[in-house]
């Protein structure tokens, strides 16, 4: 039976990757600092719903504590380490960058010096398309140049995958980058856009709404996420014999094992119409606070998926609308709204 070492299963995307692998029968140990950026009620209910399974295990450590997380790894022996845990927000980068030096950069070491001693089958680490920053030919393409970060927590998610290559090119290890654009969907974090509007919304609160609305995402439903991660898992990368076996339009390195995969629903959307399908939803109008361009912050994310689906025949499709009807729906129900 696969075993599959998780961090950060008690965020909103490693909750959600868990849960499908466990529903298949694999056995997955979790591991979370279980930090408090946000609410860590939260993080202590998505780890209690998979706990109820007898193929999810746990430790709560920090992932810089070395020892710790060689411990966990040497002792569960993983087939597939997939690495999620890190210190998430752009905007948080702004007040503490060294939470994300220590989480991104140190965490991240240490999970690939474990992946390598343990020799695993794959490794797959989260990145994001903030790595994209001031690039404005969209949508992004995976072999698009990715060199002018506009935040530290880009930054750090930029040198993890230049690490990880290394890494893939020196010790043969199959790696897998993915980069995420603006995952929404139940169990979401609480300093997200979506949560924050409903939240304010139903208490007939002001939203602040940036560049005036004028801001377009590439909105993904973490359901459609964690089902792109799943199918990645078996797309395993091999380093070629020769650069002229890499097909036009794929990331592969030509001296590694490596590769970066966007994971989006390849449709931008207007920041407006997100809002008022978030109205629709609550059959609320928003109190509207209309502001400026945050710092750090870009007009626009649009994900080419092609790669995706040419590696795993799957492309996220899930719509706003339905999106959002289901995170409303476990809003409600959670906090009794």
């Amino acid at each position: 039976m696969q075993k599959v070492l998780i961090t950060g299963t008690a965020g909103f995307i490693g909750y959600h990757l868990a849960a499908i692998l466990i529903q298949e029968g694999i056995t997955v140990h979790g591991f979370d600092g279980l930090t408090d950026y946000y609410d860590v009620r939260l993080k202590q209910r998505r780890h209690q719903m998979l706990s109820q399974s007898p193929h999810f295990s746990m430790t709560e450590a920090m992932l810089e504590d070395t020892d710790a997380f060689a411990a966990v790894a040497e002792r569960f022996q993983p087939d597939v380490i997939v690495h999620l845990a890190g210190q998430a927000g752009v905007r948080y980068s702004l007040e503490n960058p060294r939470a994300y030096l220590d989480s991104n950069i140190t965490g991240t070491f240490n999970v690939m010096e474990a992946a390598r001693s343990l020799g695993v089958q794959h490794l797959l680490m989260a990145s994001t398309s903030s790595v994209y920053g001031a690039n404005e030919q969209m949508p992004f393409v995976e072999t698009d140049k990715a060199d002018t970060p506009l935040t530290f927590y880009a930054a750090t998610k930029k040198a993890n995958e230049a690490m990880a290559h290394s890494y893939a090119h020196l010790w043969g290890l199959p790696t897998t980058m993915f980069r995420f654009f603006t995952v929404y969907g139940p169990w979401g974090r609480p300093d997200m856009a979506l949560f924050k509007f409903v939240d304010a919304i139903l208490d007939h609160r002001p939203i602040d709404i940036y560049n005036h609305g004028e801001m377009y995402r590439d909105f993904t439903y973490v359901g459609d996420l964690a089902r792109g991660i799943r199918l990645l898992m078996d797309a395993v990368p091999e380093r070629p014999e020769s650069p002229d076996e890499i097909v036009a339009g794929d990331s592969l390195s030509p001296v590694a094992p490596f590769r970066v995969v966007n994971i989006g629903n390849s449709d931008k959307v207007r920041l407006l119409d997100f809002v008022e399908a978030i109205e629709a939803e609550l059959g609320i109008e928003a109190l509207r606070n209309y502001m400026d361009m945050q710092k750090g912050d870009v007009p626009a994310t649009w994900a080419d998926a092609a790669l995706l689906q040419r590696l795993t025949g799957y492309r996220p499709a899930t719509d706003i609308r339905t999106g959002i009807a289901a995170f409303v729906s476990w809003f409600r129900e959670y906090y009794d709204r």
